[in-house]
């Protein structure tokens, strides 16, 4: 996989999604601490971090799955609403960690599913040919049930359920969990055509530094709840306290 995706078609003028100040309770546990971060059009970003870093937990706020303790989102100048099914129309869409397919629909119909707030069925139909361009395994499989697939063909189902409400965000949690290695390229070779045909803007939560790292434009470190560090994907790549934190020995 090559480092990174080229940076033709971001927009720096400013942020398509914000996060400012966000903060997250889970009774007295503060998950997140007033969690800053920026993500301009076109580009991809990770936020990396260890096990309980708080990962999941932003990625659910961002998405209403969460209440938010304080804090705002805004999405191209308008604040994002809290309520997730109103994320999704807004323009926010999330491959959750652990996939979550629909077990016992086809995949055909999980691709459906994400295509609710679409209206025009020759509109989804269009989207529904985008996603098997990008993953011919699934028009292969599109009469099978979603539960019978195997966990890298369920990761690419996910994101093509997400990609099918034509977001102008997409959130990717964990995409690499308990996949092998050779999917995991896979999977993250076509999150760099997602990126570079189809321009589309992504903000990834990832365990695994490294391949974060490389397919992303910057990142962000968060670490009990805080960001702890920012920058350009590889110069963090460079940085000794993010491989003695999170890359270990190459």
């Amino acid at each position: 996989m090559s480092e990174g995706s080229a940076n033709v078609g971001i927009s720096t003028d400013k942020p398509l999604l914000s996060v400012r100040n966000l903060s997250v309770k889970y009774g007295a546990i503060r998950a997140l601490k007033g969690v800053d971060l920026d993500v301009f059009g076109g580009e991809i970003v990770a936020v990396i971090g260890a096990n309980g870093a708080g990962k999941s937990t932003l990625m659910n706020a961002i998405m209403g799955d969460v209440p938010r303790a304080g804090g705002e989102i805004w999405l191209g100048g308008d604040r994002l609403p809290s309520r997730s099914f109103q994320v999704v129309s807004a323009g926010v869409c999330l491959s959750p960690e652990g996939r979550k397919v629909f077990a016992p629909l086809t995949v055909l119909e999980n691709l459906e599913m994400g295509a609710f707030p679409l209206r025009d069925r020759k509109e989804v139909a269009a989207q529904i040919e985008k996603v098997y361009n990008l993953f011919p395994r699934l028009k292969e499989r599109k009469s099978q049930y979603a539960g019978t697939l195997s966990g890298g063909e369920q990761q690419m189902l996910a994101i093509g359920r997400a990609l099918m409400a034509k977001p102008r965000v997409l959130l990717l949690d964990e995409p690499s969990l308990g996949l092998a290695p050779i999917i995991i390229n896979e999977i993250f070779n076509e999150l760099v055509k997602i990126n570079d045909l189809l321009g589309m803007t992504i903000l990834i939560v990832e365990q695994n530094a490294r391949k974060a790292l490389l397919l992303s434009h910057r990142a962000y470190v968060l670490q009990t709840g805080e960001i702890t560090m920012s920058g350009g994907s590889k110069e963090l790549l460079r940085n000794p306290e993010i491989e003695a934190a999170y890359l270990g020995k190459r």
